[in-house]
């Protein structure tokens, strides 16, 4: 393990911080966390991914979930038409967490200390821009070496995939991870953005109007994804992720199972580990199936709101 980071026995580092926290790993003023890891050096390796030139896309339409989940503001897009000339100008507005998105390390705290990363507080981010997610922007953006865990064809392969898991608290364990990333041949390298297909945004494509609508008024929306648990935290850390993503509303089985390991605080509070939900994985995972290859470089470069909570990635993977 290099230097730079401790061992998973040694959290939390900061011993009068809140559980597992990393604090004060990269300094006590950093606002990078993880990305930290996205070296120019690592950039350098990450290209070396690119063999095909095969550009993909991971973003799903911004007006793609509809009505959105959690309460959120829905997408609103005018034509502002400047007639007799023929040109036109238009208005989006859109909750930045209403499709595929970057949880910022403003998104969300340790619920009971209600500190965020690096004891950033809500005062905080309330009267200044610490933590906000320019700061990515400013350090360019989340661009290394991605890696795809294509849980969903592996699972269909298994027969234990279903349209129905993806709306329940369906779990994926690390174990089950460990044995996708050997069915593809996958080897992990520190520094590596992960992402885990599991199916959720095919599967919410399929429902009815009636069934999004009442997808929708349910608080919280159950769904599939990465098990909260001791196994997760350690096997992440152990690895040294720069960021993770996945295609489902919450990057962990929603509700959370264990609250003591919540991957939200432990992730995006406690690590500065960015995490990305409801991408579109789909073409993604295709390509790495006919290719045989399932590492690729990743560029994104979120959209620069000083202060920003959170962003549409803005992401291509190229194969």
């Amino acid at each position: 393990m290099p230097s730079t980071r401790a061992p998973f026995s040694s959290l939390p580092l900061d011993p009068n911080g809140p559980h597992g926290n990393a604090w004060g790993l990269w300094g006590t003023s950093d606002q990078l966390g993880m990305l930290n890891l996205l070296t120019p050096s690592n950039t350098t390796s990450a290209a070396q991914e690119i063999v095909h030139g095969t550009r993909i896309s991971v973003d799903w339409p911004l007006n793609k979930m509809s009505p959105p989940c959690f309460n959120r503001v829905a997408f609103g897009h005018n034509i502002i038409n400047k007639a007799p000339r023929s040109v036109n100008d238009d208005t989006v507005t859109f909750n930045t967490q209403s499709s595929s998105q970057w949880d910022g390390f403003r998104h969300y705290g340790y619920q009971k200390e209600k500190r965020y990363y690096n004891d950033c507080t809500n005062e905080d981010v309330l009267g200044s821009e610490k933590n906000g997610i320019h700061v990515w922007v400013e350090n360019g953006g989340v661009v290394g070496r991605g890696v795809l865990l294509d849980y969903k064809s592996w699972a269909e392969e298994k027969g234990i995939w279903s349209v129905d898991a993806c709306f329940q608290t369906t779990p994926i364990t690390v174990y089950v991870l460990e044995q996708v990333a050997q069915a593809q041949g996958v080897e992990f390298k520190e520094g590596d953005i992960l992402f885990i297909r599991t199916g959720w945004t095919n599967a919410y494509e399929k429902l009815s109007n009636e069934a999004r609508t009442k997808l929708s008024e349910t608080y919280p929306p159950p769904a599939i994804g990465v098990e909260s648990s001791e196994e997760t935290v350690r096997w992440m850390w152990e690895k040294g992720f720069a960021a993770v993503a996945g295609d489902q509303p919450s990057f962990e089985a929603w509700p959370c199972q264990n609250t003591e390991y919540l991957l939200h605080e432990w992730l995006l509070a406690g690590w500065g580990l960015p995490i990305g939900e409801i991408f579109d994985l789909d073409r993604l995972a295709k390509e790495c199936k006919d290719k045989k290859k399932w590492s690729f470089f990743f560029s994104s470069m979120p959209i620069h709101v000083p202060g920003g909570v959170a962003s549409p990635p803005n992401g291509v993977a190229i194969l």
